[in-house]
């Protein structure tokens, strides 16, 4: 690797990164490119995890610009062509808040709390989901009738703000290596249960880490009934004859739609920013007709995903006051005995070497491609390694880390049905244009409350702004806690709220995964130790 090459990658990229280098050549003056040298395949390998680490926060910070391939003059953020090649994506149609693209950089929308790259965001940075079906959202009537082209869905049904897409709450990818790898024991776990029926039929409850996801029911003549799974989205679900559900438990995306980090960052590469990668899109070829090509190669992707997955774990901070202490034991108490814990779950172990994190996931969707098992060599990072950002789990005596994520990894339907404002207009776990994609979404995959209380505004939409709002807006499922919080008495209801907000993101540089409120380490006993 050239000096020149590393330096890019040490310090961000970044167009003024091009003249760091005592190297450059008269092929960067005038350049105007965020991530002017990228990462051959292979590079992943030979480099430093330090440097990997800075090349993927660096991609994940850049500002994209049409001389890196942002933009996709003649492709939807769906991948496919946009529905009129008549009328590109081109100024003045190159950026579209719903529609997208939509933002110059990740980090645009993932910067919250502190400013770190790969955090959560403001209600500003609010993604709409499901409206890159649209070339150029306009929601106009009057417009062209060209359907998914501006203002009229697969139906020919005329759109509006509220019926065009899914108004998304950005999340934090804090501890996201430990989750993706926790979804990857729980699915191997199902699938192997799955596996132990045979074709003339029988029945296996799904249990994995003591989660249980119902029973699943093979028939006599060896096809499947999913009827009585619970916890999973329809794609997880699916069988054709005597092909079983993957049961594959996809912990991102508020909707539980994604399977991994990767899936992720190729997903949210060419919806947002219009950056195309190599491996979703192949290798020399110009997807977008943008005549730019190889946007992302299959190492920068590597990287990208590493970064995310390496990001510190949240922790909590409980300040040193005798009176916030004794309400702190208390929340905790409440919150377990008004069955929150039933799905927020505060720990889930991780056995096996699990935090061993390994790309690509072997769950990995190969429709649209994202890498393969065995297309690539192995990338392997230790998620407990004191290097990486702090704070960070470690394995326990038994050889286990118990992963302090508030979560089952399920989904629930929180809302009371139809004409819940909490639910969602599409649901994305159906096809685009079907009768189930119209009919809304109500199930949400568990939140994860570590890291909740400073990573405002709450909820999948991102609409409430405090923590009380989230707790009394959850109905359906979530229907009995909601009773038991509200017969708390009031300082019983505030203790919990005291409670959740111990749970944060700790500030850069934080090794302790407890501290005061002077980012002091501190230890705490809890309740659910």
């Amino acid at each position: 690797m050239t000096r020149s090459k590393l330096l890019f990658m040490v310090f961000g990229g970044g167009i003024a990164s091009a003249l760091l280098g005592a190297t450059a050549t008269a092929q960067n003056i005038g350049e105007e490119k965020s991530i002017p040298t990228h990462l051959a395949d292979g590079d992943e390998f030979t480099v430093k995890l330090k440097d990997l680490l800075a090349h993927g926060r660096a991609l994940f910070s850049a500002n994209w610009t049409i001389q890196d391939g942002g933009g996709r003059p003649m492709t939807k953020g769906t991948g496919g062509a946009i529905a009129d090649p008549t009328d590109p994506l081109v100024f003045p149609r190159n950026f579209n808040r719903i529609s997208a693209p939509d933002a110059n950089s990740c980090a645009g929308c993932h910067n919250a709390p502190f400013g770190i790259p790969g955090g959560g965001g403001d209600i500003v940075g609010n993604v709409f989901v499901l409206g890159q079906r649209f070339d150029f959202a306009t929601m106009s009537a009057s417009g062209s009738n060209i359907h998914t082209k501006g203002g009229f869905d697969e139906v020919g049904t005329s759109v509006t703000l509220q019926t065009i897409a899914n108004s998304r709450a950005t999340l934090g990818m804090f501890g996201s290596g430990f989750i993706e790898m926790l979804s990857r024991q729980m699915t191997t776990d199902l699938q192997a249960l799955r596996d132990t029926l045979p074709n003339t039929g029988g029945t296996v409850p799904l249990v994995t880490k003591s989660v249980s996801f119902g029973t699943l029911v093979r028939n006599a003549n060896g096809t499947w009934d999913t009827s009585q799974v619970t916890g999973l989205v329809a794609p997880s679900l699916s069988t054709s004859g005597q092909t079983g559900p993957s049961l594959i438990i996809r912990p991102f995306h508020q909707a539980s739609n994604v399977v991994s980090i990767r899936q992720f960052t190729n997903n949210a590469l060419n919806h947002h920013h219009g950056i195309q990668t190599t491996e979703r899109f192949g290798a020399n070829t110009d997807a977008d007709g943008d005549g730019v090509m190889n946007e992302a190669t299959r190492a920068d992707v590597t990287a990208m995903a590493v970064f995310q997955a390496t990001m510190a774990v949240p922790g909590r901070v409980i300040p040193k006051n005798k009176t916030i202490e004794a309400a702190i034991t208390l929340g905790e108490q409440k919150f377990s005995d008004s069955h929150c814990v039933d799905c927020h779950i505060p720990f889930l172990p991780l056995d096996n070497n699990g935090w061993m994190y390994v790309e690509p996931n072997p769950f990995n969707p190969n429709s649209p491609p994202n890498l393969q098992p065995g297309a690539a060599p192995d990338f392997t990072v230790d998620l407990t390694n004191k290097m990486l950002p702090g704070p960070r789990l470690k394995p326990n005596k038994s050889g286990v880390i118990n992963v302090p994520a508030f979560t089952d990894l399920k989904v629930h339907d929180i809302t009371t049905g139809a004409g819940d404002p909490n639910r969602e207009v599409l649901d994305m776990n159906q096809a685009a244009g079907s009768g189930g994609f119209f009919a809304g979404n109500g199930r949400f995959i568990t939140k994860k409350l570590w890291g909740c209380a400073n990573e405002a505004p709450f909820f999948h939409h991102g609409q409430y702004v405090t923590l009380r709002q989230a707790i009394v807006a959850h109905a359906g499922e979530a229907a009995t806690a909601t009773t038991a919080f509200n017969a708390l008495t009031s300082a019983e209801q505030d203790a919990v709220i005291e409670f959740l907000k111990t749970l944060q993101v700790l500030k850069p540089g934080t090794t302790s995964l407890i501290v005061d409120e002077k980012g002091h380490s501190r230890k705490w006993t809890s309740i659910f130790d």
